[in-house]
């Protein structure tokens, strides 16, 4: 139970001689803190007649709707309005759009128009088409666009900025730009919606120049165009606009830095990443769970697995995805032993485990080849914790199994498990079958690849490697020539490097490197 913020629950007859004295609207702004406030204020009101009063109920339903409240009792109270009004429909449309539950919103705005005599409004639709966006059924949205032109309401401000944003998070592109591109009087959300929806679909370049053209940015531009880039790989990108973003004294908030803390630990830049945890202390910027879990993975991805553990255990609230980072971090820095003791201290906390933690914990098990450790903590995620395995839990049980040299164990789960076995699965039977120079089932986990992806490279490379290792070179020679014949084409290894700051992006064989000329010179040397 949450504790109450009141010293003490007033009385009936206290609420009564408080609202005599008065408004009750007053009462709740100043006494309800908590959602065990309401509930007891709302039992007092049932008391004394009060909880059908349209105006009483419609305050505690907007408390109930707020990110402080709970979507069940306030669908409660809601439903004990005998006549609910415009701003009551409007207060449980909105609360169930922005929760985990918005076709709710949706079969609300439905009951209003069937059965209520209070019609729509023009605040009513952004919700609905909200919670359209939430759902993802742009195409269904698209009716209710249809009825907001028919009511002529097509050029609010408020309902062409969810209709914009609604299309471009389904990735509805062309429609979300043919109503941008009708705004005469282009608004700073409609520009944030259309950049976040076209990197959503992977066109950053036309985001770039959508952001670059903006009469007028805001905070949420700058993080939209960041996000972006890293959610589509272009880290470097990333970090260079943040660097314009502080030219600009633009103060990012807590989404920014967590964008930026994935792209430093996927570019393995410690340097930056350290900068920008300083940057989040010293600022005072929000750690809540979202931005502490992208502390330790980019500390984990950068291989300052130290640092990742001050940060996890000196965190005063920790999340499930706290804990995930944190083993997954120490099983791939060869912490194995430290990564199975957190997972048991994970178990005997308040939280339970979930597939991610078990996919960090068997990660250890293969880098140790504790093959029977490994099968008991798959038995008790089944088991225990009632969680069906994935495709990722399948392939770490292969790599465990293959790690240590038990192959037809390893292929014989493969072709048992009820999930079809995907090219990676097979890949990683056939790195096994590299390492332990077993060639007829490396043939067969080729030919499963090759099956189900013929482009995939790695089938070939693998194999080539199988057959060199065992100084079968005319078979290693052929195939390479499939690959080649098949133009297909191996993906060039690359490699990071931070100096001094900066992230230097080396590719195989290429000489695009601004310095490629004095590297190349000190190799032959």
């Amino acid at each position: 139970m949450i504790p109450c913020c009141c010293s003490q629950t007033p009385s009936s007859t206290s609420i009564s001689k408080f609202i005599s004295d008065q408004p009750y609207l007053t009462m709740l702004e100043k006494h309800c803190t908590t959602m065990t406030d309401l509930q007891k204020i709302h039992a007092q009101f049932i008391k004394i007649g009060l909880a059908k009063d349209t105006i009483a109920a419609s305050r505690l339903l907007a408390f109930c709707a707020s990110p402080a409240g709970n979507m069940d009792y306030a669908y409660m109270v809601f439903t004990q309005i005998q006549k609910p009004n415009l701003f009551i429909w409007n207060t449980i449309i909105r609360g169930f759009s922005q929760s985990s539950s918005p076709q709710i919103a949706i079969s609300l705005f439905i009951d209003m128009l069937v059965t209520s005599p209070i019609q729509p409004q023009r605040l009513t639709y952004p919700s609905v088409f909200k919670a359209y966006s939430q759902l993802g059924q742009a195409c269904y949205g698209a009716q209710l666009h249809g009825r907001v032109i028919k009511l002529g309401l097509e050029c609010d401000p408020f309902i062409r900025n969810t209709i914009i944003y609604m299309y471009a998070n389904c990735g509805f592109l062309s429609e979300a730009r043919l109503v941008f591109d009708e705004d005469l009087e282009y608004d700073v959300v409609a520009w944030n919606s259309m950049i976040m929806g076209l990197s959503k679909c992977g066109e950053v370049g036309e985001s770039r120049r959508l952001f670059d053209k903006m009469p007028l940015k805001n905070s949420v531009s700058w993080n939209s165009m960041i996000s972006g880039y890293v959610r589509n790989g272009m880290f470097i990108e990333a970090l260079e606009l943040f660097g314009k973003m502080q030219e600009e004294r633009i103060k990012p908030s807590e989404y920014t830095m967590v964008s930026l803390l994935n792209a430093c630990g996927s570019l393995g830049a410690i340097r930056q990443g350290k900068w920008i945890h300083d940057y989040i202390r010293k600022n005072g910027i929000e750690l809540n769970v979202l931005a502490i879990t992208a502390i330790i993975d980019m500390y984990c991805k950068c291989g300052s697995i130290n640092e990742a553990l001050d940060v996890f255990e000196t965190a005063t609230q920790k999340g499930l995805s706290c804990w995930n980072s944190m083993i997954l971090g120490l099983a791939m820095n060869g912490c194995e032993e430290e990564a199975t003791e957190l997972f048991s201290r994970l178990e005997s906390s308040n939280l339970t485990p979930d597939g991610v933690s078990f996919i960090g914990v068997l990660t250890a098990c293969k880098h140790t080849g504790m093959v029977d450790k490994a099968k008991d903590y798959f038995s008790i995620m089944k088991e225990l914790y009632k969680i069906n395995p994935s495709i990722r839990h399948y392939s770490c049980m292969v790599d465990v199994l293959g790690q240590a040299g038990r192959l037809e164990e390893a292929e014989h789960l493969i072709e048992t498990m009820p999930i079809n076995p995907d090219a990676i699965i097979w890949g990683s039977l056939l790195s096994a079958c590299k390492k332990h120079g077993n060639i007829e089932m490396a043939r067969r986990a080729a030919k499963h690849m090759l099956e189900l992806d013929p482009s995939e490279s790695c089938a070939h490379v693998l194999m080539s490697g199988v057959y060199a290792d065992s100084k079968q070179f005319e078979e290693a020679t052929m195939e390479r020539l499939s690959m080649k014949e098949k133009r297909i084409k191996k993906e060039p290894g690359c490699s990071l490097i931070e100096v001094d700051g900066e992230v230097h992006e080396f590719v195989a064989a290429e000489r695009l490197h601004h310095r490629a000329h004095e590297i190349y010179s000190l190799l032959n040397d």
